[in-house]
């Protein structure tokens, strides 16, 4: 009787969690809409049209930036101009969404993970947003953003560090540091280039802390776009026997795919699903 009673707790909770997430999702839906048709919208309006609090309406407005669909302002937002929109389209091209919707699949529940700074890297961030339990540690703010707007809430942690410009990302000795402290399944990283003999490559001189999420990672994901391979770039980030697995999309061609399989990664050339 008792394992009944626990069990049917159990589906009312999940039952209560999926209408929850199902709500959210059309009021973000209705959200867009009237922004639409009227090009703004306040949080104060929002809370009272929706009978929530003005914290989960600007929960709402985050994520919807994040997936750049609105721009916020001071007590509400706008609809995104044209031009921001095209800027946005180009900078998270159709080959990062197929590279970041694969490397979702990978994974799984409570999986504790690193996500490196990059645009193909962010991209990820949107596609775990039914995980559950996930401990997500990022050395990139805008990314650390986007984790802290997703609905299930992930367990966030950051690197600290030294701001460096040029990545957009902290980096440096303390960063090391507060990596070497845990311990974690995957690590997702982008690269500027892939050098078939040597591994990833990249035009940031500061490549250490890559290394370490590398040491500190049982599986290293490498999420790159195809028209980055055989791409010439002096500095070195991760050489092949740090890699575990190679996302790219499905561009390549078979000479360089049996080359890149010769050194003993997983390729994955992923296409899309219609």
């Amino acid at each position: 009787m008792k394992h009944t009673q626990t069990t049917n707790e159990s589906l009312l909770k999940n039952s209560l969690q999926y209408m929850s997430k199902r709500n959210t999702q059309q009021r973000r839906h209705s959200i867009l809409a009237e922004l639409n048709i009227s090009g703004e919208v306040s949080v104060d309006s929002l809370a009272k049209q929706f009978d929530i609090s003005e914290v989960s309406i600007r929960k709402d407005l985050a994520t919807l930036e994040n997936s750049g669909l609105l721009l916020r302002r001071y007590g509400g937002a706008i609809a995104l101009p044209s031009e921001i929109t095209e800027s946005k389209n180009d900078k998270l091209s159709k080959q990062k969404k197929i590279i970041a919707k694969y490397a979702a699949t990978l994974v799984r529940d409570h999986n504790r993970i690193i996500i490196d700074s990059g645009q193909t890297t962010s991209a990820l961030v949107n596609e775990l947003q039914n995980k559950i339990g996930l401990v997500v540690m990022t050395n990139a703010l805008s990314i650390a953003n986007e984790i802290h707007a997703l609905e299930n809430e992930p367990t966030l942690l950051m690197t600290g560090g030294t701001w460096d410009a040029s990545s957009e990302a902290f980096q440096g000795q303390v960063a090391e540091q507060v990596l070497r402290s845990y311990d974690f399944d995957q690590l997702f990283i982008g690269a500027d280039g892939v050098d078939i003999e040597r591994g990833t490559t990249t035009f940031n001189e500061l490549t250490g802390l890559s290394r370490v999420m590398a040491e500190v990672a049982r599986e290293v994901i490498v999420m790159v776009e195809s028209d980055k391979i055989a791409k010439k770039i002096p500095n070195l980030e991760l050489g092949w026997q740090h890699i575990n697995t190679l996302i790219t999309d499905n561009d390549l061609s078979e000479s360089v795919r049996a080359q890149l399989i010769a050194q003993g990664v997983n390729l994955i050339c992923a296409k899309e699903v219609n």
